[in-house]
């Protein structure tokens, strides 16, 4: 089930954004930028923030938050700022499905162009998101470490 998600999902997004952050950057950047006590705080109240403004999806199978995505909006754009699935649920659809209803809220709100940043190395959430038509923004390909790509939203079919 895919649902908007509320204050008291802040825990188990937070632990879930730091263990999928764990996947990706481990041996890549140093490890305090993605882990401990004083991060998991932080994350928390990033998500606590976006929460607030109603602009998180979470992916609910059997009673627990498997999957987690946010996004922002500003002149006409949106942002996916964060897609993250619990690594032991990874291929079982939740990443897909929570696409998918991040591009139904979208097209009701008449966005026509999305984007979002994904770290150079993590080459599986790369693989994600060209499957799902996204491509490299030819106007800013890179911001830092990270790639930066560029998704069309169609209409909804009538």
């Amino acid at each position: 089930m895919i649902r908007t998600a509320t204050p008291r999902d802040l825990d188990a997004i937070a632990a879930l954004h730091l263990q999928a952050r764990a996947t990706y950057y481990g041996g890549h950047i140093p490890d305090a930028e993605f882990a401990g006590p004083e991060e998991l705080a932080r994350t928390r109240e990033g998500w606590s923030r976006a929460v607030e403004r109603g602009d998180v999806l979470c992916a609910e199978r059997d009673g627990e938050v498997g999957g987690v995505a946010a996004y922002s909006r500003g002149d006409g754009v949106v942002t996916l700022t964060q897609l993250h699935v619990r690594p032991d649920r990874w291929r079982r659809g939740l990443g897909t499905a929570l696409h998918a209803a991040c591009l139904d809220v979208w097209r009701a709100e008449g966005i026509a162009t999305a984007r979002l940043l994904v770290f150079e190395k993590n080459e599986r959430a790369q693989a994600f998101y060209a499957a799902h038509g996204w491509t490299p923004d030819p106007d800013t390909p890179r911001s830092g470490t990270h790639v930066v790509l560029r998704l069309t939203v169609a209409p909804a079919a009538e």
